[in-house]
């Protein structure tokens, strides 16, 4: 591979940033590529947490209590097992491999997350996209996505997530500039894929090993690779898997605190206030009630 990874003028040059491990739960760890002190945002993606792939038995899995969110998107793809999604509108869904949970907030919505029963395996991204500054407030929703677009491309399995990419536009309602892809390789494979230079762009390595720019990188690495790209050089060996993301850069800095997204720390503040509040706009989770998680100190106001 070439020992550079775009056509550009001025070459970004690429981050490399360790993934940080936790555990949600029993034999359940997460590996957080977004935010990190290195890379807050990608475009107005803010937020990403690789789950899995992991096997676990009974009573383990997923189980995540009644949370709120405000002024972001919740966005899941799901890659194995399966994930059933509650939240204060009423909804109720289960998400299976190859689809994808779209939950807007707006001005505050809540939900549940929980690995269904019986279920033995998971492998998810979840992320997180920052609304606009005009839209922060707007009506909360849920929208579910169980048909992409996918295809084959230089050796490759694309599934487009969201946005448009190689002539195709995915459904997926967002309210940004954006870009997520699905590439996986069955055999080793090397592509040039075209990439649009007003955007930023980030990898995901999930499964296996790929190389850019010279370089090789694994499953607990996230690759920022910068902006003004209108080409990507990837590389991947046979059984390996990576997420692609980007978008336009967000020019307005937001404020995140446990699960808010803002633009400014009086709204966070209120947003938490109104959750320990029990206020109506973030509403009750049928089902959740024995199950609502409080939130941390904020530590501005400490």
């Amino acid at each position: 591979m070439s020992e550079s990874h775009a056509n550009q003028d001025s070459p970004s040059p690429i981050t490399r940033i360790a993934l940080r491990s936790a555990e949600l739960g029993a034999g359940l760890s997460i590996r957080r590529a977004l935010p990190t002190r290195e890379q807050r945002m990608v475009g107005a993606w803010c937020f990403l947490d690789h789950i899995g792939p992991v096997h676990f038995g009974k009573e383990e899995g997923l189980h995540v209590g009644a949370h709120p969110h405000t002024a972001l998107q919740t966005f899941t793809w799901m890659m194995e097992g399966e994930i059933l999604h509650r939240d204060s509108l009423g909804s109720e869904q289960i998400i299976r491999p190859g689809q994808v949970n779209l939950m807007t907030a707006g001005r505050g919505i809540s939900h549940t997350e929980d690995s269904v029963p019986d279920a033995s395996t998971l492998h998810a991204a979840q992320l997180w996209i920052a609304l606009p500054p005009e839209q922060i407030d707007i009506a909360p929703a849920f929208e579910h996505y169980p048909d992409l677009p996918g295809w084959l491309e230089q050796g490759l399995g694309l599934t487009l997530l969201v946005g448009d990419f190689c002539g195709r536009s995915a459904p997926v309602r967002v309210h940004s500039p954006l870009l997520g892809v699905d590439i996986r390789s069955e055999g080793h494979a090397h592509a040039v894929l075209p990439l649009r230079s007003d955007f930023e762009y980030a990898l995901l390595p999930l499964e296996g090993a790929l190389r850019l720019a010279g370089q090789s990188f694994s499953a607990s690495e996230f690759v920022y690779m910068g902006k003004g790209l209108n080409q990507l050089e990837l590389e991947m060996a046979a059984g390996s898997r990576a997420l692609l993301l980007g978008g336009e850069p967000l020019q307005t800095p937001i404020t995140m605190w446990w699960n808010f997204v803002g633009y400014s720390k009086p709204y966070i503040a209120q947003a938490q206030a109104d959750w320990e509040a029990r206020a109506a706009r973030f509403g009750e989770v049928e089902g959740g009630q024995g199950r609502r998680i409080a939130p941390p100190k904020i530590p501005w106001a400490q």
